[in-house]
C-alpha cells in the first residue's frame, strides 16, 4: 500500500438496494483525502482507502447525511495485509523430494527438527503475526437519530424482527394514509383529491428528502429522484389518487428489497452465532468458567464432549472426534489428537480435551472467514462493473426518453397533454436500473456466502467470475493431491513376522517427529501396538538409527545403508525395487544382523482424488499434475489417478509450464498448497490453495479450498457457472420486465402503478432469485 495511505472499513447499516450503495460511494469519494471506496449491499461494509490525514468523522457524517449510519470496525487480519515471503526451504510443501533419499536413503539422522505436521501448525501461527492496515477512529454520526426514519432504511434485519424497523413503520403510516384518503374521499368526494395529495406527501417526503440529499452529494439520476418527478408530476395532472398509491408501492418494494437483502446478509455472519460465548479456562491448576471474547493466545481451555470449540487452538491432551461441518462444510469427523489443529466454531464429539489458544477471538477462522467475504463482495465482478458504467447513462438516458414521450406527441400530433405526461412519467418509473444494478451483486455475494460455508473462499466477484471458464486446471502433488504425509503401505516379512517388524521398528521410533517415523508410529497406534521401551538408541548419521528392545539389537535404514552391513538376498531386493518403482520409499529393518523385514511408505492420494479429477474431468477441463517430486514417484501417483504427470520441477519451471499453458489458450487454474508454490499461483489465471493456513492461502493465491478435497476445485468452477447462469436469469428478468412494460405503457394499456411494480417488483424477483444460490449443495448435492 502506498506511503501515506490507510485503510478503514465501516459497518454500514441501512443500504438495501444498488441505489444505496451507488449514493454512498459516490459521496464518500467526495470527502477530503479518500482515494478509493468499495461498497458492499449484502455484507452491509464499505472499505475506505484514505490518506492518514483523512477525518474520519467527516466519513461517518457524509454517510449518515444520506441517511445510513457508517461505523469504523476494528482491525482485523484479512487479505490484504503484508504477504509474508513463501516458504522454499526443502522437505516443506510440495516439493518434499523423496529422491533426496533415492527411495533407499531413508535418513533417519535428520528426523530431529523434520517435525511430522509443523507445516500447518507453524503456517497457523504465522497468521496472527499479520495485522491489516487499518485504522480504528471515533466516528461522529451526527443527527442519525433525527435521520433513521427518514430514510426509512435501518439494520434491524441483523438486529430484529423487520415489522419493527423504522422502514416498516412509515410504510405502514403511508398505508394507513392511503386507507384514511381513500374513506374521506368516499364520504366526501369535493375533498379527495386534496386527501390523496396529502397521503401521497406522508411517504414521498422522506424519499424526495433522500433525492435532494444524493443530488448534492453527486447522486442525481437516482431511483428517489425518479419516483418524486413522477409523483409531483402525476398530481400536476390529477392524478393524485395513483400518484399516492404509487409511493406507497414503493415504500413496500424497497421493505420487500430489505428483507430479501437482510437474509443474504444473515446468511454468512450466522457463522458468528457458531462460537460459544463462554469458555473453560484452566488458570493455577482450577478451571473458571470466562468470555470467549477474554481468551488469549497461549491460554489452555477445557473442551468438553458435545461443546463447541470457543477458540482456535492446538490440542495438547486428549483424543476425539471433531465435527467440522460448521466450519468446512466436511460432514464425516475427524479424528484430532494431541499437536492437531482445532478450530473455533467445530464440536468436539467424543473425548475431552485441554487446548492451547493459537487465535484471540477476532482473528479465528469465524471471524477471518465473515471478514474474508464481506472484503470479497465488495470487489466487483467485471460484469457488475460493466452494468455500473451502463446505468450511469442509462439513467439520465431514461429521463430524456420519458421527457419526450411527454412533450412530442402533444407538439407533432396535438395529442392530449395530461395522456402523454402522464405516459412519460410511468417510464419514467419504468426506467428505474435498479433491478438491472443489483442482478449481478445480488448473485455474486450469494455465491460468495454459500461458497464460503461450504468451505470454499474466493477473494472476489472476478475470481467466482473468472473461475467458471477454466478449462486446464494445474495440481501439484504433495498436500494437493496427496495427503502430504507418509503412510505405511507394505509390511514384508523377513526373519520376522509383519506384526513383530512393525512392532520393532515402532519401538525404535518412539519421540521421532520425522515423517516416516510418524507414519510407522500411526500404522502401529492402527494396529493396536503399544511400542516397548528401547534403550541406547540414536542415530547414525544419513543412514539410520539404531537401538535395542527387549535384548534385541536393532538398526532401522535404508536398502542402501543396510547393505553395507549384510548382503540382500535377491528375492528382497527385487521386491525392494518393485516397491522403489511404485513411488514408495523402503525401510529395511535389522535384529540381531538378520533382516527382520520390509517397511514400503508412500505419500497416498487424497481418498477423493480420483472423484474429484473426475469431477474436473466432466466439467470439460484437463488436468495436469506438476510436483518436484521424482519421476517415479510422480509417475506412480499418475498412474493410480489416470492423469498426466510433470515430475522434478523447480518453482520457476511450473510457472514456467502454467505460462505455456495459457499461451497455449489455455484458461488454467493452479492449485497448489499455497505456501511454496506462490510463482505458479500467482501466473495462473486463478490460483486456488488447498487446506491449511486460511490467510495465507488467500495472500497467495486467488482462492482457498479450506478442508482440502479435490472435489472442491470442481465445486468452485460448478459454483461460478451457476452463478453466471442465475445471473443470465436476472438481467433476463429485469430488461424482460422493462420492456413489456414500456411497450404497454405507450400504447396506453399500463398506467402509473403497474410501472412502478415493473420496478420494485422485478428487483424483489432478481433478488429472490440470487438468493436461490444460498441454497447451493455442491456437485450431486453434497456440501
Amino acid at each position: 500500500m502506498a506511503a501515506g495511505v490507510d485503510t478503514t472499513r465501516f459497518r454500514v447499516e441501512g443500504m438495501d438496494c444498488a441505489s444505496c450503495a451507488t449514493k454512498v460511494d459516490t459521496a464518500v469519494r467526495r470527502v477530503a483525502g479518500v482515494e478509493d471506496v468499495s461498497v458492499s449491499v449484502v455484507s452491509g461494509t464499505m472499505t475506505v482507502q484514505h490518506s492518514t490525514t483523512t477525518d474520519l468523522g467527516a466519513v461517518s457524517g457524509k454517510v449518515t447525511s444520506l441517511g445510513y449510519k457508517a461505523t469504523p470496525l476494528p482491525a482485523s487480519t484479512a487479505p490484504g495485509a503484508a504477504v509474508n515471503e513463501p516458504v522454499t526451504a526443502d522437505g516443506v510443501g510440495e516439493d518434499h523430494d523423496h529422491e533426496g533419499h533415492d527411495h533407499e536413503d531413508h535418513d533417519h539422522a535428520s528426523h530431529a527438527g523434520y517435525d511430522h505436521g509443523g507445516r500447518d501448525h507453524s503456517v497457523h501461527e504465522s497468521l496472527h503475526g499479520k495485522r491489516r492496515e487499518s485504522a480504528t477512529r471515533p466516528a461522529t454520526a451526527k443527527n442519525a437519530v433525527a435521520l433513521e426514519g427518514l430514510h426509512g432504511h435501518d439494520h434491524a434485519f441483523e438486529e430484529g424482527t423487520w415489522w419493527k424497523t423504522p422502514k416498516a413503520r412509515l410504510t405502514i403510516i403511508a398505508g394507513i394514509a392511503v386507507a384514511v384518503a381513500f374513506a374521506a374521499g368516499q364520504i366526501f368526494p369535493q375533498i379527495e383529491q386534496w386527501v390523496f395529495i396529502a397521503a401521497m406527501v406522508v411517504g414521498l417526503l422522506p424519499i424526495a428528502r433522500r433525492a435532494y440529499v444524493g443530488a448534492v452529494n453527486g447522486s442525481p439520476f437516482s431511483i428517489e429522484t425518479l419516483m418524486t418527478v413522477a409523483a409531483v408530476g402525476a398530481v400536476f395532472i390529477n392524478a393524485a389518487e395513483e400518484a399516492a398509491i404509487v409511493v406507497l408501492l414503493f415504500l413496500v418494494g424497497e421493505l420487500l428489497e430489505g428483507v430479501a437483502t437482510g437474509r443474504a446478509r444473515a446468511s454468512i455472519r450466522a457463522l458468528a452465532t457458531l462460537v460459544p460465548k463462554t469458555a473453560f479456562r484452566e488458570v493455577g491448576g482450577k478451571i473458571e468458567e470466562v468470555s470467549a471474547d477474554s481468551l488469549a493466545i497461549g491460554d489452555v481451555i477445557l473442551v468438553r464432549p458435545g461443546d463447541r470449540v470457543p477458540a482456535d487452538g492446538i490440542i495438547v491432551s486428549g483424543e476425539s472426534a471433531i465435527d467440522e461441518a460448521p466450519v468446512t462444510g466436511e460432514s464425516v469427523p475427524k479424528r484430532k489428537q494431541i499437536d492437531d489443529q482445532v478450530f473455533a466454531g467445530t464440536i468436539n464429539q467424543e473425548g475431552a480435551l485441554r487446548v492451547s489458544v493459537t487465535a484471540a477471538a477476532a482473528d479465528n477462522t469465524i471471524s477471518r472467514i465473515i471478514a474474508l467475504v464481506e472484503e470479497a463482495q465488495e470487489s466487483k465482478a467485471p460484469t457488475e462493473r460493466f452494468i455500473d458504467r451502463f446505468s450511469r447513462y442509462y439513467t439520465p438516458g431514461v429521463m430524456v426518453v420519458a421527457a419526450l414521450i411527454a412533450v412530442l406527441p402533444p407538439l407533432i400530433t396535438g395529442a392530449p397533454w395530461d395522456e402523454w405526461i402522464y405516459k412519460g412519467l410511468a417510464v419514467l418509473l419504468i426506467g428505474c436500473p435498479c433491478a438491472l444494478v443489483i442482478s449481478t451483486p445480488a448473485a455474486i455475494a450469494a455465491a460468495l456466502s454459500a461458497g464460503a460455508r461450504r468451505g470454499l473462499l474466493m477473494k472476489g466477484g472476478a475470481v467466482l467470475e473468472s473461475l467458471g471458464k477454466i478449462n486446464m486446471v494445474a495440481l501439484d502433488k504433495t498436500g494437493t493431491l496427496t495427503a502430504g504425509k507418509p503412510q505405511v503401505t507394505d509390511i514384508v516379512a523377513g526373519a520376522r513376522s509383519e506384526r513383530e517388524t512393525l512392532e520393532l521398528a515402532a519401538a525404535l521410533e518412539v519421540g521421532s517427529s520425522h515423517p516416516l517415523a510418524s507414519a510407522i508410529l500411526t500404522r502401529a497406534k492402527a494396529d493396536g501396538i503399544e511400542p516397548a521401551q528401547s534403550s541406547k538408541a540414536g542415530a547414525v548419521g544419513g543412514k539410520g538409527v539404531v537401538g535395542t528392545v527387549n535384548g534385541i539389537d536393532l538398526f532401522l535404514g535404508s536398502p542402501r545403508a543396510v547393505a553395507e552391513k549384510v548382503a540382500l538376498d535377491n528375492e528382497l531386493d527385487a521386491r525392494i525395487v518393485a516397491l522403489n518403482d511404485e513411488g514408495k520409499t523402503v525401510s529395511v529393518l535389522l535384529a540381531n544382523g538378520e533382516v527382520a523385514g520390509l517397511i514400503a511408505m508412500r505419500d497416498e492420494p487424497r481418498p477423493d482424488a480420483i472423484e474429484g479429477l473426475k469431477a474436473i474431468k466432466a466439467l470439460g477441463a484437463d488436468i495436469v499434475m506438476l510436483t518436484g517430486d521424482n519421476k517415479r514417484t510422480a509417475a506412480a501417483i499418475g498412474r493410480a489417478l489416470g492423469i498426466e504427470p510433470r515430475a522434478e520441477l523447480l518453482p520457476e519451471d511450473k510457472q514456467r509450464i502454467v505460462g505455456e499453458l495459457k499461451a497455449s489458450g489455455k484458461v488454467v487454474a493452479k492449485v497448489g498448497d499455497g505456501i511454496n508454490d506462490a510463482p505458479a499461483l500467482a501466473a495462473a489465471d486463478i490460483g486456488i490453495a488447498m487446506g491449511g493456513g486460511t490467510d495465507v492461502a488467500l495472500e497467495t493465491a486467488d482462492a482457498a479450498v479450506l478442508h482440502g478435497r479435490v472435489v472442491d476445485v470442481a465445486n468452485m468452477i460448478a459454483l461460478s457457472r451457476a452463478t453466471m447462469a442465475n445471473i443470465g436469469q436476472n438481467i433476463t428478468i429485469s430488461l424482460g420486465l422493462k420492456a413489456f412494460f414500456l411497450v404497454t405503457t405507450v400504447i396506453g394499456v399500463t398506467g402509473l402503478w403497474p410501472a412502478i411494480l415493473a420496478d420494485t417488483g422485478a428487483t424483489v424477483l432478481v433478488t429472490a432469485n440470487a438468493m436461490r444460490l444460498l441454497g447451493w449443495k455442491g456437485l450431486g448435492g453434497k456440501a
